[in-house]
């Protein structure tokens, strides 16, 4: 049996739990155990407890005998079903599975109440260290410290069912003041991808309690794994009730809901993570250096005196300005304080250190007494710099590490000059304030930067891992958490929906927020600037019908909105709904005239075969830009269509002199053949077959033009002749 078919065969009894078919599931569970050998006969046994339930179930319904219990023992026979298949898939991978997670090296002959014991000694150990200065015995505390870490992510991580034992002893390290907040934080980490994995009761519910834990670091961790795992097995999550009633607790929790709105926002912002990196490596970063080197004339290395400093020239940030660097920066900066992930693609490359080779490394919280890191660097030597560096919020925990195995593989002379040339012309007294501002802004703010920080540890743990493949990456996935039937009662308020709805809207996920603003409008009832944003997607989407729909309602809660006004006469433009285009073109002409404007209303009239009229949108456009390739364009179309044909000669040919399309030839051989210039017709159209994808569409878009010919005294007959003669 092999892990692929393992793997489907679950999914299958999964899905028919789920869709409350819970006979066929039996017997397929009962299929999927026999086909294995006599080890399973505990679930055989578990299983059978299930099927005689059920049974006598259906005949107490077949009786018409009153069962008050029905509800929940039903309940329970779903959920007991779901967990007999999640245990026989883990238990037959484990022979049949190459991954990391069923082999012997990730399952040490260890506790948590061993775990426990061990980390609650360290702290005291490393006390007695450090009052007798044994660096050497210091540094064998670390490592029998990391050594037990490890241990503790392993067998929480790749135990798949807790026991009771195994959730009270999980509950007292939490509990406990001695352990270290980093290992408690790592507890959940290991704790959430062993859920991942195979979804367990006990430690779903355990995450409700890290929640509770008065450090962010912890109850921060505890909420994203909640969030992973309703997203993983949202369906599953409505047969607790145990489950239920710990949401519907929570729901009445305005922090609770707070911190899940913020969240989510932040899962959302995830998904722009490779665009964020694709746009660094391609035009941020490229056009900051072609600035850069541009502005190299300026020097900004002057001395200062007292009555010099701060009095830098204007036109130097004028040259910033000019050159785009400015900007570039900017975005940055922005980018950053929304908490974007840029820095993925700088430190994905720097992932390769032996530190990262230990799986639990890539969930621990950057530690400066690691004893990697203080093998690598002295942070003994007090500098405010590098503080400031691994305390900022800026980079990740992963990528700390990363940057401090980095900063360890610069030579020591030029990493301290690399750090005096930052420190440059700033005083210590004023690194420090620098220091103790940045500390004080991110304890206030400390959830949410944990949070975010922790989501990034995530997304390059998903993402970069070597065993990667072998993880559910839900950073892959469209994450949809209000549509989570758990979540719902929570996150379908329309103060937390509209913020979804505002991020993607802005983000240009069109359908998305559409979608969330017509769901909010049903809801609540919709106000003109909704409208507006449903009709702008709708738009987008390029679908007009129900792009005019939405923009009419706006229209009719606020009338003779100019942004409303003129995307309405937009999308009729568009739809070939010339009169009613113009009606709305002519409302906005009357407020701010522009010369966009005035070559849409002449189109809509050319549309309508107006050309007399259209001609004269046109000739006021060519007035205003002398140099309009779209007016002259327009002339020399309209003043064929009438009969003018010198005109239009005239006008094409000022356009074949510039930058001529395809059209261009077409419509130039049109009013050539038209002017008896057969030969120079056949050269203009030969010239736009050239140009043409294939000569299929060059024939369709001629017998579009056909009528207008025949209208300009082409004989109909000579038309195939013609089409034989190119």
């Amino acid at each position: 049996m092999n892990e692929r078919y393992i793997c489907e065969q679950h999914r299958k009894i999964l899905d028919l739990v789920c869709q409350k078919r819970l006979k066929e599931a039996l017997v397929l569970l009962e299929q999927f155990l026999s086909d294995s050998d006599g080890t399973f006969w505990e679930l055989h046994n578990q299983l059978g407890e299930i099927q005689t339930s059920y049974n006598y179930m259906l005949q107490y319904m077949r009786r018409n005998m009153a069962d008050p219990d029905r509800k929940k023992l039903y309940r329970k026979l779903l959920t007991g079903t779901m967990e007999i298949a999640d245990r026989a898939r883990v238990q037959k991978l484990v022979s049949a599975s190459a991954h990391y997670y069923y082999t012997p090296e990730a399952r040490p002959a260890y506790t948590i109440k061993h775990a426990l014991t061990e980390l609650e000694g360290y702290t005291e150990d490393i006390a007695i260290a450090d009052l007798h200065n044994d660096r050497d015995n210091f540094d064998k505390i670390r490592r029998r410290h990391e050594e037990n870490c490890r241990n503790l992510f392993l067998i929480v991580w790749t135990n798949h069912t807790w026991t009771s034992q195994d959730e009270s002893e999980a509950h007292r390290l939490l509990q406990s003041l001695l352990v270290p907040v980093n290992d408690v934080c790592l507890l959940i980490s290991a704790v959430t991808l062993s859920l991942m994995e195979c979804f367990d009761l006990r430690k779903f519910l355990y995450l409700f309690e890290a929640y509770n834990h008065e450090r962010p670091d912890v109850n921060q961790r505890a909420l994203v794994g909640m969030v992973f795992i309703i997203y993983l097995y949202a369906e599953r999550m409505l047969l607790y009730p145990e489950i239920n009633a710990r949401f519907a607790l929570l729901g009445e929790d305005e922090k609770f809901k707070t911190e899940l709105n913020r969240l989510y926002l932040q899962l959302l912002r995830s998904r722009e993570t490779e665009k964020i990196d694709k746009r660094m490596r391609e035009e941020i970063i490229p056009e900051m250096l072609k600035n850069a080197k541009n502005l190299h004339h300026i020097n900004f290395n002057m001395e200062e005196s007292d009555e010099e400093k701060n009095d830098y020239n204007p036109d130097w940030q004028d040259a910033m300005e000019r050159s785009g660097l400015g900007e570039k920066m900017r975005e940055i900066t922005d980018l950053q304080m929304e908490g974007a992930d840029i820095y993925m693609g700088a430190f994905s490359a720097l992932k390769k250190y032996p530190f990262f080779k230990n799986i639990s490394n890539w969930f621990y919280p950057f530690d400066k007494q690691h004893s990697e890191v203080v093998k690598e660097i002295d942070f003994q030597e007090n500098n405010v710099v590098i503080d400031i560096i691994f305390q900022s919020s800026f980079f990740c925990d992963s990528d700390k590490y990363s940057l401090c195995f980095t900063l360890a593989n610069i030579p020591p002379i030029q990493r301290k000059a690399m750090i005096n040339q930052m420190t440059a012309g700033q005083e210590p007294d004023e690194l420090n304030k620098k220091r103790d501002a940045l500390m004080m802004e991110e304890r206030i703010k400390q959830a949410e930067i944990v949070s975010n920080q922790y989501l990034h540890n995530l997304y390059r743990f998903f993402k970069l891992h070597p065993y990667r493949h072998e993880f559910y990456d839900v950073f892959d996935k469209r994450i949809e958490l209000h549509k989570c039937p758990i979540l719902a009662d929570i996150l379908s308020k329309s103060e937390y929906l509209s913020k979804i709805a505002d991020y993607y809207f802005h983000k240009g996920y069109p359908a998305e927020a559409a979608e969330i603003y017509t769901g909010m409008v049903k809801t609540d009832g919709g106000n003109a600037e909704i409208f507006q944003k449903i009709g702008y997607c709708r738009q987008k989407e390029k679908k007009y019908t129900e792009a005019i729909a939405s923009y009419l309602k706006s229209d009719m809660l606020q009338s003779d909105n100019l942004w409303t006004n003129r995307h309405l006469a937009t999308c009729y433009r568009i739809t070939g709904a010339y009169e009613k285009a113009l009606k709305y073109y002519q409302k906005v002409e009357d407020v701010q005239p522009d010369g966009t404007l005035t070559f849409y209303i002449g189109s809509c009239y050319a549309g309508l075969e107006r050309y007399d009229e259209a001609l004269n949108y046109f000739y006021k456009l060519d007035l205003l830009d002398s140099d309009c390739l779209k007016a002259w364009r327009a002339i020399g179309w309209c003043s064929f269509a009438v009969g003018k044909h010198e005109q239009a000669e005239k006008y094409y040919h000022k356009v074949l002199e510039k930058e001529p399309l395809m059209f261009d030839y077409l419509n130039a051989g049109h009013i050539a053949w038209g002017l008896k210039q057969t030969e120079r017709a056949i050269k203009l159209y030969t010239q736009a077959v050239l140009l043409c994808e294939d000569k299929k569409m060059f024939w369709e878009l001629f017998d579009k033009d056909k009528p207008v010919l025949v209208k300009q005294g082409i004989d109909e007959n000579d038309i195939p002749l013609m089409m034989d003669l190119i």
